[in-house]
């Protein structure tokens, strides 16, 4: 996959949650920033796409944001902002395979009709012997 690393923006802050009195100290929330809009990096067919695919994640300004807190590092966060962001990417990227439509084979046809046919013998039987069709 391409670098992005040159178009990302981020941003650290105080992190919520367990952490102790490192948590109270210490920024290491860290938030990821990527404008659409703006990349060199993909293509007009590829924005577009993103922008379609990711239209509820996608800011009124343009940006993909994503944020992590759940590493006790920046390091670590930032790192996993970023691998957040390449599988979001490589997953709306993605072509999917068209869906060849194909027909039963006949053993299929086969072992359908025989399950029918047990399954209406297992009913027939529940039935009480004095009752007359």
């Amino acid at each position: 996959m391409k670098d992005f690393l040159p178009e990302f923006t981020f941003s650290a802050s105080r992190s919520s949650g367990a952490g102790g009195q490192n948590v109270n100290k210490v920024s290491t929330k860290v938030e990821l920033r990527f404008h659409v809009e703006d990349s060199e990096i993909l293509t007009q067919e590829q924005k577009n796409i993103l922008l379609e695919k990711l239209a509820d994640t996608i800011t009124n300004e343009g940006f993909i944001r994503i944020v992590s807190q759940t590493e006790r590092t920046q390091l670590k966060n930032k790192k996993k902002c970023i691998e957040k962001f390449y599988i979001l990417i490589e997953k709306c990227l993605k072509k999917k395979k068209k869906r060849k439509p194909t027909k039963p084979t006949e053993k299929s046809k086969e072992k359908k009709k025989q399950e029918k046919i047990s399954l209406s013998r297992k009913k027939a039987e529940r039935k009480k012997v004095g009752d007359v069709e």
